[in-house]
């Protein structure tokens, strides 16, 4: 697999992104991974906010969520089913303003997909929109598939046999998050201006057609859900500072 960063000029609110893509990468080779930060798609699509004061911004925030509670340090919230900090609202390089979360990630990414085939005249071809987000108990920041199309998201070894002979009960592949993540930090979060970025030979399960949520846990089921449930109890000496 190889991840081609692709630097850009600076994109402008309310500017044509597919125009933008056509720009910045002249050629695209079948089978092949276009990665759009979901900062940019939100742009174009004037996602964005100017707030007076903190009161505005919660406001905003709560409206952004399915599910919103305020910590100590940001507001732990759930959007389009997944958990990230402030609703994915921005102030990073918003110029003033903050960016928010595209309006529907999946459906821009079938979109922009659509445009790019027809385009580039492709038959195998996928498309991930990007963000960041925090990982309990790990410092920093990891890429996290907002959206996505053309392929499996979800690749399954069930019944399968491990080295061993093992037959696999249960496990699984996130593979929408974990190319979003290579591309995340090959793109950079800061001033890099990398918003867009290619990934080819990627061994991925083409498809026309994708299931939106398979991906998604209900939280009743996850899997670290009783963990938090109980970690008040361990105390700060538990989690000592190395």
């Amino acid at each position: 697999m190889h991840i081609t960063p692709v630097k850009t000029r600076l994109f402008l609110e309310g500017k044509d992104l597919i125009a933008f893509i056509k720009e910045h990468i002249p050629k695209i080779a079948e089978k092949s991974l276009l990665i759009v930060t979901s900062k940019i798609v939100a742009l174009a699509e004037k996602r964005t906010a100017v707030v007076a004061n903190q009161k505005e911004k919660e406001r905003l925030i709560r409206s952004e969520s399915q599910f919103a509670l305020q910590t100590k340090y940001v507001w732990l919230t759930i959007r389009d089913n997944l958990v990230m900090a402030s609703a994915g609202i921005d102030e990073s390089n918003g110029n003033g303003k903050l960016i928010l979360l595209p309006k529907n990630s999946f459906k821009t990414a079938i979109f922009i997909r659509k445009k790019i085939k027809k385009i580039y005249g492709l038959k195998k071809f996928g498309v991930i929109i990007t963000d960041s987000r925090l990982l309990p108990l790990r410092n920093g920041t990891v890429g996290v598939a907002t959206g996505y199309a053309g392929f499996r998201g979800l690749k399954s070894y069930k019944g399968k046999s491990d080295l061993f002979g093992r037959k696999f009960l249960y496990q699984r592949v996130d593979v929408a998050d974990s190319l979003a993540t290579a591309a995340v930090f090959c793109m950079g979060e800061g001033n890099e201006s990398i918003p867009l970025a290619m990934i080819t030979s990627a061994p991925v399960a083409w498809r026309e057609r994708i299931k939106e949520t398979e991906l998604e846990i209900d939280p009743r089921e996850d899997v670290y859900q009783p963990l938090f449930a109980k970690i008040r109890r361990l105390g700060p000496k538990r989690f000592k500072k190395v």
